[in-house]
């Protein structure tokens, strides 16, 4: 057989192996191949653990930010929220029961919630939206790769808040003693209180601290305030106990201002914010959750920090108080509610 031959055999035996073998590779892809396009065809179903009353401007951000990005919600994403009204002892079962639904992801507004995540599952992958030490809290093992199955986006709270007090003074200039209730059993809650308590002892001022263990205690602390009894109040950043919303509701009746973290509270007829735009957290973490719907994992996406801040002022509620706000500390305001 000529050499010529010889080579012409080989190349077609060399094409028919190198056929065989790529088809077996196909093959045994193929049920790979099925279930992902399978997966693509339905909408993700993402799970939010919320201790709150209602949807909160993490909440929105997160749904206005995969919008941005091309998500359409009902086509491309199911939103399913559990509420657990301000009852942080109710987030562990909330938390399972999200998890026994079969959701794809959860997404978590606090670290509260992110914890509640985290002991339900260490398979799913978990975004949270707020949170100011999570190192601290043992969410993540640190910024750059966070460990595990979760990722998010931290804010700057605990290091705001020497800022917001002087904010505070500057805004009341008589300002001398400041209530801070807190839940006593937040390990979130006792970092603010030594926080404020340093800040205040450099601004010359008085922090009255109110540790609470129930919300019938924080209620009833609260509605026994006299006028003149302290001359503005620090509600706690959490939303347990409801004690934010006890202030909302009782300091404006009282003329007692209330400097709050978010402008959330503002907007509903609160007296002032200084903190987090927590709608921007709920974008960021939209950015996040992109990138695991892509294929990343968590332990390997870096947390993102918020630093848009915002200091708000209702100035129709600091006239019904019978305040009256510097032109300069109006001229510092990002946002005068009028």
């Amino acid at each position: 057989m000529r050499t010529s031959q010889k080579l012409h055999i080989g190349r077609v035996c060399y094409r028919l192996l190198l056929v065989t073998v790529l088809t077996l590779v196909v093959s045994s892809m193929y049920p790979l191949i099925r279930v992902h396009a399978d997966d693509r065809k339905r909408p993700v179903r993402i799970g939010v653990l919320n201790e709150s009353w209602g949807p909160t401007p993490q909440d929105v951000g997160l749904r206005d930010g995969l919008t941005a990005l091309g998500y359409l919600e009902d086509r491309d994403y199911f939103l399913g929220i559990r509420f657990t009204q301000g009852n942080r002892a109710e987030l562990p079962a909330a938390a399972r029961e999200l998890v026994e639904l079969g959701v794809d992801l959860i997404f978590t507004p606090t670290d509260l919630s992110a914890k509640a995540a985290q002991l339900a599952t260490s398979q799913l992958p978990i975004v949270f939206a707020t949170s100011s030490d999570p190192i601290g809290e043992g969410l993540i093992q640190s910024f750059a790769r966070p460990g595990g199955n979760i990722t998010g986006v931290a804010d700057l709270a605990l290091d705001l808040g020497p800022k917001r007090l002087q904010l505070f003074q500057e805004i009341i200039p008589n300002l001398r003693r400041v209530l801070f209730p807190y839940d006593a059993s937040d390990t979130f809650a006792l970092k603010e209180a030594e926080t404020y308590r340093q800040a205040a002892r450099q601004l010359g001022m008085e922090l009255v601290e109110k540790p609470v263990h129930t919300p019938e205690e924080a209620q009833d602390g609260l509605s026994r305030l006299q006028p003149g009894e302290v001359d503005g109040v620090l509600p706690p950043r959490c939303c347990s106990m409801n004690i934010p919303g006890f202030v909302l509701d009782l300091m404006p009746a009282k003329r007692i201002p209330a400097l709050f973290d978010s402008a959330f509270w503002p907007a509903r007829g609160a007296f002032a914010s200084y903190g987090q735009n927590y709608y921007e957290s709920g974008r960021q973490a939209a950015r996040l959750v992109d990138k695991i719907l892509k294929g990343q994992k968590p332990a390997e996406i870096p947390v993102e920090v918020n630093s848009k801040l915002e200091f708000v002022i209702n100035l129709k509620t600091a006239k019904a108080m019978g305040l009256t706000i510097a032109p300069e500390v109006l001229f510092q305001a990002d946002r005068i509610i009028r």
